[in-house]
């Protein structure tokens, strides 16, 4: 997937830009390399998929790197490092991958009694305890194309203890994604922003430079798709304002609509815990609209459910 989201930049820099060379390098991270270990481990997302690749970029070994937003750590600095090109959108919301021969109608029929759903990231299992009481949420990683190979072979998700759960009854993973790999057929149901809220950036492709390479800059400028970069602004704010970490179950969704943009942001946890906000600003004050919503979650009570899960206060 990540070689598709690649191969797309490259195409857009072409066509902006038909005597530019591009080449595309393929880069292995630490959580392509692991995919047994929770991204915790590796210091979240951020740490699994972005790090080394920044290293890279500041020793002079690549000029440009493509991220998925939702990978890149939105509570956090990155000195010398620029965002410079936001694409065009993809599909935000998450959707639902069944086992052959399960349908949705048993999974709501039975509340998700004695069925496993796998995920690895913390704001899709507390969005399904939600919407499945009484499903068993089990940790499932890997590439897109792997786990539902996974899933379709019984397999069990191996732990890092050496222990194993499973094997999954569904999956929830990005629909973008899985229109990238090609497997949009194999999903069951797609949940609205109602019932799961996306990830913050979900369905962004980003293209990230050294802040002082103006020519990049420049090229990369030129395929920026304002609404996606406006989107952007206002839902990693709302992480910047609530500092959460990798381990925090925050999603955020922004809407362009004209001069107008609609924020959405919730703070939640797997005990039941649900804070949401919602407002409405002009488009072209991103930041300002994610700030203000960003404060209303804390003033309902958003910092404690992240200080309860916070790993260093285990």
């Amino acid at each position: 997937m990540a070689l598709a989201q690649t191969n797309d930049v490259a195409r857009l820099l072409r066509a902006a830009a038909p005597d530019l060379a591009v080449e595309v390098v393929k880069f292995e991270t630490r959580g392509d390399r692991d995919q047994t270990s929770k991204l915790l481990q590796h210091g979240g997302k951020g740490g699994a998929f972005v790090a080394e690749i920044r290293e890279a970029m500041r020793a002079g070994t690549l000029q440009a790197a493509m991220h998925s937003l939702k990978d890149v750590p939105g509570n956090e600095e990155t000195p010398g490092l620029v965002l410079g090109a936001m694409l065009a959108r993809d599909a935000a919301n998450d959707s639902l991958v069944l086992r052959p021969g399960l349908s949705l109608e048993t999974l709501r029929a039975a509340r998700g009694k004695g069925f496993m759903i796998g995920t690895n990231a913390v704001r899709r299992a507390a969005y399904l305890r939600r919407l499945f009481p009484e499903a068993t949420v089990i940790h499932f990683r890997g590439a897109a194309d792997t786990r539902i190979a996974k899933l379709d072979r019984g397999d069990r998700q191996r732990l890092p203890d050496g222990g194993a759960v499973g094997p999954a009854d569904a999956l929830v993973m990005a629909r973008s994604g899985l229109e990238r790999i090609g497997m949009a057929a194999r999903i069951a149901h797609d949940f609205s922003i109602d019932e799961m809220l996306p990830a913050v950036g979900q369905g962004i492709v980003t293209v990230e430079c050294v802040e002082t390479d103006w020519a990049t800059r420049a090229r990369l400028a030129a395929i920026d798709n304002v609404p996606s970069r406006l989107s952007a602004e206002a839902e990693r704010e709302v992480l910047w304002v609530l500092n959460g970490h990798c381990n925090s179950p925050i999603a955020g969704h922004a809407m362009v609509a004209g001069h107008e943009m609609t924020l959405r942001a919730s703070v939640l946890d797997d005990a039941g815990r649900f804070i949401e906000a919602t407002r409405r600003g002009p488009a072209n004050r991103p930041r300002e609209l994610g700030r203000a919503v960003g404060m209303e979650l804390l003033e309902k009570g958003a910092a404690e459910i992240i200080a309860r899960t916070r790993p260093d206060e285990h």
